[in-house]
């Protein structure tokens, strides 16, 4: 079995910090102490390294210079030329995380993913390239947001990493070093205690990406919310599809966000596309539609609706 590689992935945009803050890294003795380390260069920015600086001596530093570049051929061969036993990667903001993940060797393990950004500038980021911006936000653990000035809202940046996850971590860098941490608290808009759990239509998403991040949390659970059925020929009776679509950045990454529904009464005659309100019990079981164990509700009570005034769910 082949030895695994952990994998520190420091992505961002361009002038972000990412390489002043990996420059720092490699020249702590904390965490620098002789490895043998890959250092992968996926875009050439302002800054430089200074090699002579790190606190180890066995850093390699290669460079991709192209998206098309980065195969897991490529990853392979720069692993076995430097005999690697860890990998530092700047990503290029630009490229779609997805080419990296698809990428890796199965033994290279990304231990910790953090995401740089210049708070003076992420917001338009946001506005004109809201796609690349929740791609490096989906997985990361810590954003650093760097340069914060008195122009700078921290509420909107709280917001747009919000919007995409819950679990990531927040913190402002100034210039003299500081290391702020946002310690906002974000309580859910629905009462997860609560004998039923009641959704409302403007929290869908919100809700659906808090259940899945932890589904044991819900276990048990009676919630009640409005979506859309789905049903066809090939289903036994009792058995449908319920949920919304969900649009987490743009048009092209709207997705059905929806569960197993089972115990359908006949007398409520759902049609495919049927908008309900859902009341159900969600119990972690096996069911041949999964194909595996997973969330299956178990209805409660149906009872047919009418369209949310906003048919597709967002987090905003």
């Amino acid at each position: 079995m082949a030895t695994e590689i952990p994998v520190y992935l420091f992505t961002g945009f361009l002038e972000s910090g990412k390489t002043k803050t990996i420059q720092e890294t490699l020249a702590d003795e904390g965490f620098n102490t002789g490895e043998r380390t890959l250092l992968l260069m996926c875009e050439d920015g302002i800054e430089e390294y200074e090699p002579s600086e790190f606190a180890g001596k066995n850093v390699f530093i290669e460079e991709i210079e192209s998206e098309d570049e980065l195969t897991e051929k490529t990853l392979r061969s720069l692993a076995k030329k430097h005999k690697v036993e860890r990998v530092v990667i700047e990503y290029n903001g630009m490229w779609q995380l997805s080419t990296l993940y698809d990428a890796v060797p199965s033994n290279w393990l990304i231990y910790q993913q953090l995401l740089f950004a210049d708070a003076t500038t992420f917001e338009n980021y946001n506005n004109n390239m809201r796609s690349l911006v929740v791609d490096k936000l989906q997985n990361c653990e810590l954003v650093v947001f760097n340069r914060p000035d008195k122009s700078v809202n921290k509420d909107t940046l709280h917001k747009i990493v919000r919007g995409v996850s819950r679990r990531t971590s927040i913190a402002y860098e100034y210039p003299d070093g500081t290391l702020e941490y946002d310690e906002q608290e974000d309580p859910l808009p629905f009462d997860i205690n609560s004998p039923v759990i009641t959704i409302a239509d403007r929290d869908y998403a919100l809700w659906f990406r808090d259940f899945a991040e932890d589904i044991r949390k819900y276990s048990g659970k009676t919630v009640k919310f409005k979506g859309i059925v789905g049903i066809n020929k090939n289903m036994k009776p009792g058995v449908a599809i319920c949920g919304r679509h969900v649009m987490t950045c743009c048009i092209d990454d709207i997705e059905f966000k929806g569960l197993v529904c089972v115990d359908v009464p006949d007398n409520t005659k759902l049609s495919n596309r049927d908008w309900v309100i859902m009341t159900a019990r969600i119990e972690i079981e096996h069911h041949e539609l999964y194909g595996k164990k997973g969330p299956v509700l178990h209805a409660l009570e149906i009872e047919k609706s009418s369209a949310p005034e906003q048919e597709i769910a967002t987090f905003y």
